[in-house]
């Protein structure tokens, strides 16, 4: 009763009026007066509460949570990092080495070419080679592999452009002052924990159409390198550098696949050396070829290097870039381009460290984003100063580094953490049973060698190739090699993305597409909806590669990035979430977006949010039936872990 008259005033006669009203024998005046007033001091105190926080101890933007959580790691794990070395260890360093450098190269001609030689091969290689170094030695995701990738050269090649015919300004002094600007902002973004409410909302979505973008691009790029064959020399010499080309690529796809499908023939070592070099010998054997015979009178295009230790520009003596020469309206206007670059690279370099670090690897080291994205901040920075081409993770260099250090271990149940096993359909399992007389049981699982070594090595030697000798090296390597290297880079790529997988889905028979798939799909989802799904992809991957093709193309990262909240508010109109649950997952952490409250998931705890960030054993989705078919060289896994058993425990083999 007391809550129902409150507010009210009595009147003379009894009546109740509402206390708004002028009662009869009531002051305004005083009722204003006894009325509380709002003490503007204290709205302007609870305001400033209310915007500080989120930025409280524990909450998602306190300053420096998850670059803390970071160091914490890698202070845990730095000195373990460097007690591995061993014959996989130095068959990887070698390996990545070769996948490294090659495709760094191949973007190198493409650069010197669309920069007007403000970069060249010396360029590409000085920057892969040192940001290579600086992250081998302090980053807490050691196997990610860093270098100059497609993406940022088309953008790169776009920003020349625009200085060159739009801006009349110097390209070097512009990029330096972008590449500047792109490094504060990347340290902005680790300090107030960017990845809990950016890269946490990725899902396969946008990361298959990235995938794709850059299998796309490097066919492009082959393309493009053997147009501008066709200018420089004869028609037999074009002729003769289509042969090569396909030829580079064709031999180096044949050789990849001996471990898998060339058994019995010359035996398990010979075929994995086969196929672990497979891009190496093939690139050896087509620069030899061209010196055998009458193709030596051929004319051909070589790859441009450097005599001295020296730019490749004619203008520059020394790798440094005046850049506080630049006009200060330029220097602001750069903010734009920093901004891109931002995008591309926190995007680009966070998929490549997820990737390389999923639980299919049986990553058991904790690691962290944060911390290497301020150490990529610092890196570009470097690289804009000395004005060569900044590096960041790369796709699929970063993943391969993993695959070539996986081995099969026998672990005590009790021993297990986090760690996958496969059979031949593709399905994962936790673990092998291979038998024990003791009292625990033991499995066989897939472990890589988390270490430094084979970063840090393929990094100096790539690095060493700065040097004239061996510059000079490079030299002997025709254009045509390289096209066809970027050619085999692309079907790589493109070969492991799930989009793919789902495309011969769509082209497949339905009697036939039931053998294969051998399962029934869940109730609500159809192959309309998933051919749908897949269609949806290519056409927004079109989109943005078409948008590299235009005037608009330094925009492009920013259409890849629109494609998170496309996925998340879009598409659940789109298709059922029985559909998106099997074609879909987050790809940072375990799950759908399906599968979470839409509310709660934007009050996540700190708890909730660093054991996602934080534990890189467990960031692949696990009912994606797609992405496990499409899985890299599962067969490979399911070969070692039968031969491993086979010679631990004889009788079982």
């Amino acid at each position: 009763m007391a809550s129902t008259l409150r507010g009210m005033a009595r009147g003379p006669s009894g009546r109740i009026l509402p206390i708004h009203e002028d009662a009869p024998g009531t002051s305004p005046k005083r009722e204003a007066a006894a009325s509380p007033q709002p003490n503007p001091a204290h709205r302007k105190t609870w305001r400033l509460v209310s915007l500080a926080a989120p930025f409280r101890r524990g909450c998602l933007l306190q300053p420096f949570r998850l670059v803390g959580q970071d160091l914490r790691n890698l202070r845990g794990r730095y000195v373990s990092d460097w007690t591995v070395f061993n014959q996989l260890v130095l068959a990887s360093t070698v390996y990545v080495f070769f996948t490294n450098i090659l495709p760094g190269i191949t973007f190198a001609s493409d650069l010197n070419v669309l920069t007007g030689r403000s970069w060249g091969t010396i360029e590409v290689v000085f920057s892969t080679g040192l940001c290579g170094i600086i992250f081998a030695m302090f980053s807490a995701q050691p196997l990610t592999i860093l270098g100059v990738t497609g993406p940022f050269s088309v953008l790169a090649e776009n920003i020349y452009s625009l200085c060159e015919e739009s801006f009349h300004v110097d390209f070097l002094q512009f990029m330096a002052w972008s590449l500047i600007h792109a490094a504060w902002l990347h340290i902005l973004l680790a300090v107030f924990n960017a990845h809990d409410y950016t890269m946490r909302y990725v899902t396969h979505f946008s990361a298959d159409i990235f995938s794709l973008l850059n299998s796309i691009i490097y066919f492009q790029k082959a393309v493009l390198e053997l147009q501008r064959n066709k200018e420089a020399v004869s028609l037999a010499g074009f002729l003769y550098s289509i042969i090569g080309a396909i030829g580079t690529c064709l031999v180096a796809v044949f050789l990849s696949t001996a471990e898998k499908h060339w058994a019995p023939l010359f035996g398990r070592i010979p075929r994995m050396l086969l196929s672990e070099y497979a891009a190496a010998i093939s690139i050896i054997f087509f620069i030899a070829v061209p010196h055998i015979g009458d193709l030596a009178s051929l004319d051909q295009q070589h790859l441009t290097v450097q005599t001295a230790l020296r730019p490749t520009s004619p203008g520059r003596t020394v790798f440094f870039v005046r850049f506080w020469e630049l006009p200060a309206r330029w220097v602001m206007a750069a903010i734009i381009p920093g901004a891109i670059i931002t995008m591309l690279f926190f995007f680009d370099h966070e998929i490549s460290s997820i990737i390389c670090t999923v639980k299919r690897y049986g990553v058991r080291k904790p690691g962290g984003f944060a911390w290497d994205i301020i150490l990529l901040g610092i890196t570009t920075a470097i690289c804009g100063i000395l004005g060569i081409p900044p590096s960041n993770g790369l796709l699929p260099q970063a993943p391969l580094h993993s695959e070539s250090l996986k081995h099969v271990v026998i672990e005590q149940e009790d021993e297990l953490e986090n760690y996958t096993t496969y059979d031949r359909g593709g399905g994962a399992h936790n673990s092998t049973d291979v038998g024990s007389d003791t009292g625990f049981t033991e499995r066989l699982v897939v472990r890589v060698h988390e270490q430094r070594y084979s970063p840090l090595l393929q990094a100096a030697l790539i690095l060493a190739f700065i040097t004239p000798p061996l510059q000079k090296l490079l030299g002997y390597t025709p254009t045509s090699v390289l096209a066809g290297l970027f050619l085999f880079m692309g079907y790589e790529s493109m070969s492991v993305n799930p989009i793919l997988t789902r495309t011969g889905y769509l082209l497949t028979p339905p009697s036939e597409r039931d053998i294969v798939i051998q399962q029934q799909l869940p109730d609500g989802v159809s192959w309309l909806a998933i051919h749908g799904y897949t269609i949806t992809q290519f056409v927004l991957t079109g989109i943005v590669f078409g948008v590299t093709l235009t005037v608009a193309a330094p925009a492009f990262p920013v259409l890849i990035i629109a494609l998170v909240p496309l996925r998340l508010k879009l598409m659940n109109h789109m298709w059922n979430k029985e559909t998106l649950r099997w074609v879909d997952g987050w790809a940072c952490r375990e799950g759908q977006p399906e599968d979470e409250d839409p509310d709660a998931a934007t009050h996540d705890t700190e708890e909730n949010t660093s054991s996602a960030t934080q534990n890189n054993s467990k960031p692949a989705n696990t009912a994606d039936t797609a992405n496990t078919e499409a899985s890299v060289l599962v067969d490979n896994i399911t070969y070692d872990i039968e031969q491993g058993a086979r010679q631990l425990h004889p009788k079982q083999g």
